[in-house]
């Protein structure tokens, strides 16, 4: 069985987290990958190869279908690229989000730097089981 990665990122960091996810797509493209809907489309062109299922964008309620998804046990990671410096419409729905991670213990990444460190502990080599 492979890993469920949850894929999100804010308008200003989409760009950021393609970025990230091309330069590893080897690692990550084996795995079933969950984005946002606008996060999603955009990595779908990146790494066409990739199996990415796409859930609402993050203000019409995706955030909380990953939400959803940790809570339910369907979720293995997180990567979550949020602007820092800029408050959203749907802070509220972040807040919820990053609370679920920490409740499951869900592995997670929030920064390109933090997700390669992710990458290089080999977390993506496991399979579930």
């Amino acid at each position: 069985m492979t890993l469920t990665i949850g894929m999100v990122a804010h308008d200003s960091k989409k760009p950021d987290l393609v970025s990230w996810a091309e330069r590893h797509a080897r690692s990550i493209g084996r795995h079933r990958i969950v984005a946002t809907a606008t996060t999603g489309g955009l990595l779908r062109v990146a790494m066409p190869e990739a199996a990415i299922r796409l859930v609402k964008s993050g203000p019409l309620g995706g955030d909380q279908q990953i939400g959803a998804m940790i809570a339910q046990g369907e979720l293995d990671i997180l990567l979550f690229f949020p602007e820092p410096l800029a408050a959203q419409p749907h802070d509220v729905d972040v807040k919820a989000l990053l609370r679920l991670v920490l409740v499951y213990n869900i592995p997670a990444a929030f920064s390109p730097s933090t997700a390669t460190a992710l990458a290089g502990s080999g977390l993506f080599d496991q399979r579930k089981r």
